[in-house]
């Protein structure tokens, strides 16, 4: 494996950059009781991502959720992902080629997203939404809005805060996310004032994670 230290400094942003990259996806395995393809196959489906479709993958980290995305979505369909860190770009694009899979990964931020009006039918957010301070949460929330195209979805996929404790797996991934899990309705309410009217917490859990879902009006 490549050494990834030398490559370009992280994009500038307030939100967290993860920078240990050759150790995410053995960290993150664990954290999920070996159930990490479980977890980011589930936020694909749950994106309702179609086969043909496009799809951008918000802070994809090494490429967890986007890989599969791009399965999905078929050869007729697009994926993107961004990331702030360099290394989680440069580890990604390693695994879609050795896959074989056409994806755009690109150094990128949730607050100025390089993509034209209304570029994408899907968008997910996985795990990463509450490391942005708040004034981020709003302005990634706009952005996403505004390349989303009419009907587009967004599935976020974050620490939620459950009813009752979800055991030790849901701390170790608390631990590891270095945040406090959202309150539901706080997450909701950040999606209405950005303009999708009809944001809901779904039914299914993974632990600690939650999902919400939302349709462009």
């Amino acid at each position: 494996m490549k050494h990834l230290h030398g490559y370009a400094a992280p994009a500038e942003t307030e939100g967290a950059v993860i920078r240990w990259a050759p150790f995410y996806d053995l960290v993150t395995n664990v954290v999920t009781f070996g159930q990490a393809k479980r977890l980011r196959n589930l936020t694909v489906e749950l994106s309702l991502l179609r086969p043909g479709e496009s799809i951008l993958d918000l802070g994809c980290g090494t490429g967890g959720v986007t890989i599969p995305a791009k399965q999905r979505a078929g050869p007729e369909g697009k994926a993107v992902g961004i990331d702030p860190a360099p290394g989680m770009i440069a580890m990604a694009k390693q695994k879609a080629k050795s896959k074989g899979l056409d994806i755009d990964f690109r150094v990128g931020v949730i607050e100025a997203l390089p993509f034209p009006d209304a570029s994408f039918d899907a968008v997910t957010a996985s795990l990463m939404m509450h490391h942005l301070p708040k004034r981020l949460r709003a302005q990634g929330a706009a952005e996403i809005y505004r390349v989303l195209k009419p009907t587009g979805r967004l599935l976020v996929a974050d620490l939620i805060r459950p009813k009752s404790f979800a055991g030790l797996g849901a701390m170790l991934i608390i631990l590891l996310h270095h945040g406090w899990p959202f309150d539901g309705e706080d997450l909701r309410r950040l999606l209405t004032e950005a303009g999708f009217p009809d944001a809901v917490q779904l039914d299914q859990r993974f632990s600690a994670v939650g999902f919400v879902r939302a349709t462009k009006a």
